[in-house]
């Protein structure tokens, strides 16, 4: 059988709570300074000249869709207007 207990059975000592409420120590981040590698240069140049530049499936199938009336849905079109104006105005001042 679990006993309930109650703050006065606890031991003292420094309340848990207060511990989980202290700020941790701040380390200032080293100083980095931002870098580009191209050492991959050409491996990546060789795969982007081996993809077609024209994909004749993907091109097909957005003129279907273009062609297509009832595209996007007006459940779609209702769910991305009702996003955009719950959205914030980032160029208002936030602060």
């Amino acid at each position: 059988m679990i006993h309930t207990t109650s703050s006065s059975d606890r031991a003292g000592g420094t309340d848990p709570v207060s511990l989980s409420l202290a700020k941790p120590a701040v380390r200032p981040l080293p100083q980095q300074q931002d870098s580009v590698s191209t050492d991959n240069l050409d491996g990546l140049r060789s795969a982007l000249a081996g993809q077609p530049e024209v994909r004749p499936d993907v091109v097909a199938r957005g003129l279907a869709l273009a062609a297509d009336p009832n595209y996007p849905s007006a459940a779609i079109l209702k769910s991305v207007a009702s996003a955009i104006l719950s959205a914030p105005d980032l160029s208002e001042d936030q602060s």
